[in-house]
């Protein structure tokens, strides 16, 4: 599990300030901690959280010497000038079950030789920390046109340490036949 450094928030220093300054506002909250937790992170580390990891995927906070498990609960960011405005973390405990979500990703999706339809690529469920599944990487290679993949298919999916938060009949991705684009012939 990754490790972080944060530090205590500075409230002198408003946050668009803070934001020039290099750093990115922050919280940590939970059921583990007395009360929720102001952080600032610079914002190198927060760039590359948000390019390697997703809402959902777990890592350690070191806090002043005291390190504090955590998921990534949100992260905002404006668009338009690619800022980074703010990141929130849910302190986890073993014991506790917590709901985050598994990102599904596709490897070779090139290679299909049908229309790919993503129809559900995060899942929502609940689990305890230690049985936390961040991503789920299918190999598309292979797939072939008319194979409809629904969540009870994927394996990792069914294991009895997550409860999930949708069907699993529900379809997560279809590869159908490419429509062909076929101009009419005019008649002699």
């Amino acid at each position: 599990m990754e490790n972080i450094s944060v530090q205590k928030r500075d409230f002198t220093v408003k946050a668009k300030k803070m934001r020039r300054l290099g750093m990115i506002p922050g919280n940590v909250f939970g059921k583990s901690l007395p009360e929720s937790l102001s952080i600032q992170l610079e914002e190198t580390t927060a760039r590359r959280l948000i390019r390697q990891k997703r809402e959902g995927s777990k890592l350690s906070l070191d806090l002043d010497g005291k390190i504090i498990p955590v998921q990534i609960k949100e992260k905002s960011f404006n668009p338009l000038n690619d800022e980074i405005l703010h990141i929130s973390f849910q302190a986890l405990t073993t014991d506790e079950k917590v709901n985050s979500v598994i990102h599904i990703l596709l490897a070779n999706d090139k290679k299909l030789g049908g229309q790919l339809e993503k129809l559900l690529m995060e899942i929502p469920y609940a689990s305890l920390p230690g049985d936390m599944i961040d991503t789920i990487t299918i190999d598309a290679d292979g797939l072939k046109t008319g194979v409809i993949l629904t969540v009870k298919d994927i394996p990792e999916l069914m294991s009895d340490k997550i409860e999930l938060q949708v069907d699993t009949d529900e379809i997560v991705l279809r590869i159908s036949e490419r429509k062909q684009q076929t101009q009419a012939q005019p008649e002699e």
